[in-house]
């Protein structure tokens, strides 16, 4: 009876001793290291040289930015080696750190400055405006015409704008665009004092909206369709279909002031920008058509071409940026 409490007791004896051994084997991987730091063959990669023994250096991320973090700088590390750790070389022990600090006194003082600092956040905007040239020409043409009945000016306008869209087609050539954009037959009234308006006539109004990217045809056009038969021109709009590069340009310049306007607050407040938390565009202002005026003359004989002078777009936008600045603590 007496063997099976025995046996209890060994079994819970061996028990602890292997949660004993296994908790020895484990907190002996912590260790101290001292050494020299280099940068290994890896990219981004360091090590402590430490006598005959290298350790590679996992997570060395929060250090990289100190002063003092430099090739052939003295530094004391505290960590755990990491034997199921694999890199590209293995060059070194796998070392993942706890705690690093320089160990000269010159670099020390650096050290106590360093961590006497304190991150604060920024949130700055930045603004840009890109000119680029148009690269689509927009034209609204009429034909209007007036009859004394509805037919007359129905039929006035019909054979006329039948005239000038053949003319418009063949001015703008391949690839542009000759599409009606509206029609209206009004009557023509007079008002007379304490006396029902009477109507006198009648109105009839063609617009087609003619679309081309080939700008230097502007004034041919204008030309071609006044010669047809058009009477009214209500304006020429320039505008801009492929913006993509433009507002690239712009959303880039806008970023750029951005981080400009962090790095002036950082210096102003004694410290630098650490990193960019975050960047969102808050504005893109897509380029609003250029408009010229175009005053419509009937032209019975031949006549200098219309001039037209295309001029540039505003593309613009806006960004707003949070950065992480370190600044020199009180």
């Amino acid at each position: 009876m007496r063997g099976k409490p025995i046996t209890k007791f060994l079994t819970m004896l061996g028990a602890v001793a292997l949660v004993a051994l296994f908790a020895s084997q484990t907190f002996a991987k912590e260790i101290t290291v001292r050494g020299k730091l280099q940068k290994t063959v890896e990219a981004g990669g360091w090590v402590i040289v430490s006598g005959n023994q290298k350790y590679l250096l996992l997570n060395i991320e929060r250090y990289q930015n100190q002063e003092w973090f430099t090739a052939a700088s003295e530094v004391e590390a505290n960590g755990e080696v990491k034997t199921d750790v694999m890199t590209i070389y293995m060059e070194g022990t796998p070392f993942e750190v706890r705690a690093l600090r320089p160990l000269t006194e010159s670099v020390s003082s650096a050290a106590l400055q360093s961590d006497t600092r304190s991150l604060t956040k920024v949130m700055v905007s930045g603004n840009s405006i890109v000119q680029a040239q148009p690269d689509t020409a927009i034209l609204n043409i009429s034909v209007v015409t007036q009859g004394r009945t509805a037919l007359d000016a129905q039929q006035q306008n019909a054979n006329k704008s039948d005239a000038v869209v053949r003319a418009l087609k063949s001015a703008v050539g391949a690839g542009a665009e000759v599409k009606t954009s509206g029609y209206s037959l009004q009557p023509q009234r007079v008002y007379k004092e304490n006396q029902p308006p009477t109507i006198s006539g009648y109105e009839a109004r063609n617009s087609v909206t003619v679309t081309l990217a080939d700008l230097t045809k502007v004034g041919a056009v204008i030309d071609a369709a006044s010669q047809a038969g058009a009477n009214d021109v209500s304006g020429i709009a320039f505008t801009l279909r492929k913006d993509q590069p433009a507002h690239d340009q712009a959303l880039a310049d806008a970023t750029r002031e951005a981080i400009s306007k962090a790095q002036v607050i950082a210096r102003a407040l004694g410290g630098r920008v650490v990193r960019i938390i975050e960047v969102q565009e808050e504005g893109f202002e897509r380029p609003r058509p250029v408009y010229a005026e175009a005053q419509m003359m009937m032209r019975t004989q031949a006549a200098a071409p219309t001039p037209i002078e295309v001029g540039t777009l505003d593309i613009s936008s806006r960004v707003q940026l949070v950065a992480e600045v370190e600044v020199a603590g009180k």
